[in-house]
């Protein structure tokens, strides 16, 4: 019976993995198989992933007239697929283009809710950035200021970003004391700031499915990264 046990783990694992392979082909990112291996000790760990604004909240809204929001579900959902695929168990706060509630008041309670009550080890809230000038670019990663975890998390989903997506870019994991999400969830969590909306060239790819994967894979590995170290 053990040997059984084994022998069926190791298939589910292989299973995961040529999972995974078919993805990152999808996304035309190269990975070899030690690299891939690695990717298992998400296994049954418990991911929130909340895509932020929706329904009648747009968030901010590009130069060219994108709304945040749509952004943030499809990287969101790309997300849940490579953690599925690697057996991670993914709660979502919302899947369509839809609100939690009747005002932003009761959005972001609800969202507050989702993550305290369902037992997660991890959250992770998809966001764009802005500025009043189109110059700034660049993903950032944000945790609560005294959350040691949330720092070690996004610390690694922001060396991840760099790795992946921009190799120039100089922006670090930064603490925060405001952001509702950060200072109202229980367990270690963070914003994640894929890009500046406000930022016409950075607007333009995060409107791709190719970046938006590619995106999503940066942050998933940085979820992998922190949990390999647990």
């Amino acid at each position: 019976m053990k040997f059984r046990a084994i022998y069926l783990k190791n298939i589910k694992n292989t299973v995961a993995i040529a999972c995974l392979c078919a993805l990152i082909a999808t996304v035309g990112i190269i990975e070899d198989k030690r690299t891939i291996n690695t990717m298992l000790p998400v296994e049954n760990k418990v991911v929130i992933i909340d895509a932020g604004h929706g329904g009648f909240d747009p968030g901010k809204t590009g130069k060219n007239g994108d709304n945040e929001k749509n952004i943030n579900l499809k990287i969101s959902s790309y997300l849940q697929q490579y953690l599925e695929q690697s057996g991670a168990v993914v709660i979502v706060t919302r899947n369509t283009d839809s609100a939690l509630g009747d005002s932003k008041r009761e959005d972001m309670s609800e969202r507050r809710r989702i993550s305290n009550e369902s037992d997660g080890d991890i959250l992770i809230s998809i966001h764009q950035n802005a500025f009043t000038s189109g110059q700034p670019s660049g993903a950032q990663v944000f945790y609560f200021k005294t959350s040691d975890e949330g720092k070690r998390l996004a610390e690694h989903i922001q060396q991840s970003l760099i790795d992946t997506l921009d190799k120039n870019n100089k922006r670090q994991a930064k603490a925060n004391s405001d952001y509702y999400v950060l200072k109202t969830t229980d367990i270690p969590s963070a914003i994640v700031e894929c890009g500046f909306l406000s930022n016409p060239e950075e607007e333009a790819k995060l409107n791709t499915d190719e970046y938006q994967q590619q995106t999503a894979w940066a942050i998933y590995k940085g979820i992998v990264n922190y949990f390999n170290e647990v």
